[in-house]
């Protein structure tokens, strides 16, 4: 068993003894497969699993796109089981149903709501109940749901959570008294090098943005969590030191408006690019020449995670599993959350030194080279699947 309290250098020794020639039945339970960083990891996780031999579908609760086309090209059923009202019972017998024909050994949920839909879906069923909390649980400030979701998880087997913060944080409110849990932090598919020049110009040239401007590039959702604002907020400061400079923000959601108008209030609504929601944010990558993650709250990052496997040097909030990727000074800049002087002062270092960017951003490469890839993280969930499985046998 993996000890989560371990350095990822250590985690990352052991994998190697992780692996097992089992091969499993496995369900994944989501809300939906929109395209968002849980979603990307279900879905590479998926596929992941598929391809080491493990057999496996996809649970949507409600209609979906996104990563449903992916899924399916590589040969993994979606399942789309439609909500129709807030506890929709019609999803309980089509949830129930798949497990037994498809003879699951394991129903993996993700989040909140797929948990207790699963929950009471497999009442009395043998078959081992599984989730992971991907946040840093934010949402069970709603008392209905926390109780839904405590409900959920004693009659689950095991919890993960995607990084060591976000566990003791819910360790620390009581919520998830007595269950057993497990730190299984997130992976992404690795490129096989660093981005040509070639990629680099393609990149830029898709966005829109010139050869020699300076980048700053960001990804994830338009909602007031991620904290984009702040990064717009310093660009007419950072714009008179470094006048080419530019700002990408690949993500959709309902500040888009707001973010635009900010921009145009302060001056630089030609100095940053809205992307919306893009499936290619791989390719675009390569065009930043920095990434910031201003985040006022994080579980751990795929974005974070896959800017770290181009080999961009990072400025992140030290919220959430952030810390647990960023190593200040090394693989980029921490700065407190909320301290617009501090993320200025990153950033301003990281525009300035192009040497520095560089050597950032090779550690960061190698960072998740080394912890970070989709095949460590469904090598530790293969292990996790094992311990939830033997945890049944105890039981019985």
């Amino acid at each position: 068993m993996l000890d989560p309290s371990l350095p990822y250098t250590q985690k990352a020794m052991e994998i190697g003894h992780m692996e097992t020639r089992r091969h499993l039945a496995v369900i994944h339970v989501v809300d939906s497969l929109e395209r968002g960083g849980m979603e990307r990891v279900v879905a590479d996780l998926a596929i992941e699993q598929a391809r080491h031999g493990h057999r496996v579908q996809v649970f949507s609760i409600n209609e979906t796109g996104g990563f449903r086309a992916d899924l399916e090209r590589a040969g993994i059923p979606v399942v789309v089981g439609g909500k129709r009202r807030a506890f929709d019972l019609r999803l309980l017998r089509a949830l129930r149903g798949l497990a037994r024909s498809f003879g699951a050994d394991v129903v993996h949920t993700h989040n909140f709501v797929p948990s207790y839909y699963a929950a009471a879906a497999l009442l009395g069923d043998p078959r081992a109940l599984v989730n992971t909390c991907h946040n840093m649980g934010g949402r069970l400030s709603n008392p209905r749901l926390r109780v839904l979701y405590r409900w959920s998880l004693g009659r689950s087997r095991m919890v993960a959570f995607v990084g060591g913060e976000a566990r003791d944080a819910l360790l620390a409110s009581g919520w998830i008294d007595g269950v057993a849990s497990r730190v299984v932090p997130n992976g992404v598919p690795l490129r096989a090098r660093l981005p040509t020049p070639e990629e680099r110009a393609e990149a830029r040239a898709a966005i829109g943005v010139p050869d020699e401007a300076l980048l700053i590039g960001c990804v994830g959702r338009l909602v007031g969590l991620k904290n984009h604002r702040a990064v717009i907020a310093e660009l007419p400061d950072l714009a008179r030191a470094f006048p080419g400079l530019r700002l990408a923000i690949a993500g959709e959601g309902p500040l888009a408006p707001e973010l635009r108008g900010q921009a145009e209030s302060l001056g630089v609504g030609d100095r940053v690019v809205l992307l919306g929601a893009r499936g290619d944010v791989p390719r675009l990558l390569p065009a930043f020449d920095v990434f910031a993650l201003p985040s006022t709250t994080e579980g751990l990052s795929i974005a974070l995670l896959e800017a770290c496997a181009t080999g961009l040097p990072i400025v992140a909030s030290r919220v959430g599993g952030n810390p647990e990727v960023v190593e200040d000074g090394r693989t980029g800049r921490l700065f407190p959350s909320g301290d617009a002087a501090a993320l200025n002062q990153a950033l301003r270092e990281m525009l300035a030194d192009p040497d520095a960017r560089a050597r950032y951003g090779l550690a960061a490469r190698q960072w998740v080279v080394d912890n970070g890839s989709i095949g460590a993280m469904r090598a530790r969930y293969d292990r996790f699947y094992e311990d939830a499985l033997a945890e049944g046998t105890a039981r019985r």
